[in-house]
């Protein structure tokens, strides 16, 4: 179906086109459409133990997709293991300016420059809020956290803590996302000082907030594939020193080697096929440098089953998948559960 579908869709602004699915997949989110999608897409299950929880298969939808939370039931009909969702900002913004979207059809890409538009925490929890009693309580739902453009760099963590504050009843784990490209000097966070003095204070508040309300909620860090070894090995050594409960490898790149496309000199963060082989670089040094610590979550041109066996063979436990989808189509989902 899908194959029918894709001409019409890749005729329409990328956002636009977008939007409209975001649209349909909220639409599906009601019965009796969600216990269709269920029946088209049902796939086998293959549980997964990891962050104290129970997923009931390891292929997640990677944050981008559903900034706002609006489509979770729809979206859980698919066969998500996971759903993450966001970027989600504390404050709603409108991100950078249109077009900040372009599809690399030669190259099985996409270039987004999105700057985390949103409408903010209040918004994503009153979304969340309506939706926990209807989910399937298989699907575990994570919250990919950002800061304000606005915010100063040095005051990122209160964003990020009046982030944690807020989606504590809604969220199953929480991402801190400190490797878009797309907002001005985030990524320097990923720095030794930096990232040690963001993660210290995030665990300070965890300790206080999550444990303080009789339980805890497994704090994921999303690193950029364009770490050098010497960066790679600082932020990791942080991570595990903080204690915090995972990584997820990577965000979109910035390189543009062996493009083909047109608009491959577009600025932004790069996904889809062309980050294939340097996703499954960081997740291999990862994986060495993190020796079964913590689970790792691949993502990062994974557009097809063998590309997410691969990962999970690497030393991944989990994997996710966005671009895939727009190339290949929701059925990508469940033909990657089967295979693995």
């Amino acid at each position: 179906m899908y194959r029918a579908i894709r001409p019409l869709l890749f005729q329409l602004d990328p956002e636009t086109a977008h939007y409209l699915t975001l649209q349909l997949m909220r639409m599906c989110g009601n019965q009796p459409l969600s216990s269709i999608l269920q029946k088209m897409y049902s796939a086998p299950a293959k549980p997964v133990e990891a962050f104290g929880m129970r997923f009931s298969n390891p292929v997640g939808l990677a944050a981008g997709y559903d900034k706002d939370g609006i489509a979770v039931r729809g979206l859980s009909a698919l066969g998500f293991g996971h759903i993450e969702i966001g970027t989600v900002t504390p404050r709603p913004q409108p991100g950078n300016p249109q077009p900040r979207i372009f599809r690399l059809v030669k190259d099985e890409a996409v270039i987004n420059r999105m700057g985390f538009p949103g409408k903010g925490a209040q918004y994503v929890s009153d979304q969340l809020s309506v939706v926990s009693d209807h989910r399937p309580r298989s699907t575990v739902i994570g919250l990919n956290l950002g800061k304000n453009k606005d915010t100063p760099l040095e005051e990122a963590a209160s964003d990020y803590i009046a982030l944690m504050r807020n989606f504590i009843p809604w969220a199953d784990y929480l991402a801190i996302n400190i490797s878009s490209p797309n907002t001005v000097g985030l990524r320097r966070l990923q720095g030794r000082e930096m990232l040690e003095q963001l993660l210290g204070a995030i665990a300070r508040e965890r300790e206080q907030i999550l444990l303080g309300r009789g339980g805890n909620r497994p704090v994921l860090v999303k690193l950029a594939p364009d770490l050098s070894d010497e960066e790679l090995e600082d932020a990791i050594g942080v991570i595990l020193d903080s204690g915090m409960d995972g990584i997820i490898a990577t965000n979109t790149t910035l390189a543009r080697q062996g493009l083909r496309s047109a608009r491959r000199e577009e600025s932004g963060g790069l996904s889809g096929s062309p980050l294939r082989v340097r996703s499954e670089a960081m997740l291999e040094k990862i994986v060495r440098q993190v020796d079964g610590q913590v689970p790792i979550v691949s993502v990062g041109g994974i557009m097809g089953p063998e590309d997410a066996k691969r990962r999970l063979a690497m030393g991944a436990t989990l994997v996710q998948v966005y671009t895939g989808l727009i190339y290949h189509g929701p059925g990508l989902v469940r033909e990657i559960i089967k295979a693995v």
